[in-house]
């Protein structure tokens, strides 16, 4: 499946969602999908968790 058309998905259930839901029920969809795309990119490796809490606390930017 191509990114257009993952785009184009995802585009479809957000708006089923708003319609459904209305506007908070929209961003609370959204807020939870973040979350879930965070936590799946920790525990797959994408995201490094040590550096991740060094720009969270300040040690270091995230340049």
């Amino acid at each position: 499946m191509s990114n257009t058309m993952i785009g184009a998905l995802i585009g479809a259930i957000l708006a089923v969602v708003a319609l459904q839901f209305g506007f908070w029920g929209f961003v609370l969809v959204i807020v939870f999908g973040a979350i879930g795309a965070l936590v799946a990119a920790l525990s797959t490796g994408k995201i490094d968790r040590n550096a991740l809490a060094d720009v969270l606390t300040g040690r270091r930017s995230s340049r």
